[in-house]
């Protein structure tokens, strides 16, 4: 082959790599994610993967889970924390690109009861007795110790005078949405966790939000993982776009970065 040739061959390749962009990168890429972002997230990678042809396979679990299994060599190329306790750890390890981290969603924690329970609205504020809410009954939320929404979950508790009583009634799980199920199946009589998944689960009902005082702000932040291929720039760009951002604001999160187009 003449070196003429050749190099009309390279353009030619060229050429066609550019008119199919999803060629040119890997065809697919892991996502790491809090468990509290299932509904939303599933919804963002449709669209993403319709959008450039790109699959997006994701894993939920709570936060804590995913960043040490990211710094143990699971393999992933995003990683979505639903605090930023999780993420610096993720940065100390140096499992993520540091340069890639923003500080992506907003959330509220709130009280919840089964859809059928007799317990109504109430008043969260400095004072509120939670235990004797309770009764008997159980109170779930994530493990308190490494779980974002347990974590939030007793900062607010004990700026509000209620962890101390409460404590011995606390059933601890694994995430933020194995708690939601205890409540939801009724083997919890109260629980704690973040608005969006009492937005979509119908076996439960909201019946206080603890005052965004009382605890942290709860922020999601994202970064590409150290890992990361090829597609997780394309990715990331997408999470902060205006067709990310009306789905996120639609089950219930607060967009935190200025949208692109």
């Amino acid at each position: 082959m003449s070196r003429l040739v050749k190099v009309l061959f390279a353009l030619a390749i060229m050429g066609w790599l550019s008119s199919h962009p999803g060629f040119a990168e890997e065809k697919g890429l892991t996502v790491f994610a809090a468990a509290s972002m299932k509904n939303a997230l599933d919804e963002v990678d449709a669209a993403y993967t319709a959008r450039t042809g790109v699959k997006v396979t994701a894993s939920y679990a709570a936060s804590s889970v995913l960043a040490k299994q990211i710094d143990q060599g699971a393999p992933a190329d995003v990683f979505l924390s639903a605090d930023t306790d999780w993420m610096d750890y993720a940065t100390r390890q140096n499992t993520i690109k540091a340069e890639t981290r923003t500080n992506l969603l907003g959330n509220s924690i709130v009280l919840i009861a089964p859809k059928d329970s007799s317990i109504d609205k109430v008043a969260i504020a400095a004072g509120f007795d939670l235990a004797q809410l309770a009764g008997s009954g159980r109170i779930a939320t994530g493990d308190v110790t490494s779980v974002p929404v347990g974590k939030y979950a007793k900062a607010a508790l004990q700026r509000l005078g209620a962890w101390d009583a409460a404590a011995p009634k606390f059933a601890m799980a694994e995430s933020v949405r194995a708690a939601l199920t205890l409540v939801a199946r009724g083997e919890a009589v109260l629980g704690i966790v973040y608005a969006t998944d009492a937005k979509v689960e119908p076996q439960v009902k909201i019946i206080g939000t603890f005052p965004a005082d009382s605890h942290p702000p709860i922020i999601y932040p994202v970064a590409a993982t150290i890992s990361a291929g090829a597609s997780a720039g394309g990715y990331l760009a997408f999470l902060h776009s205006q067709a990310a951002k009306s789905i996120f604001e639609k089950y219930g999160f607060t967009f935190l970065v200025r949208p692109s187009s």
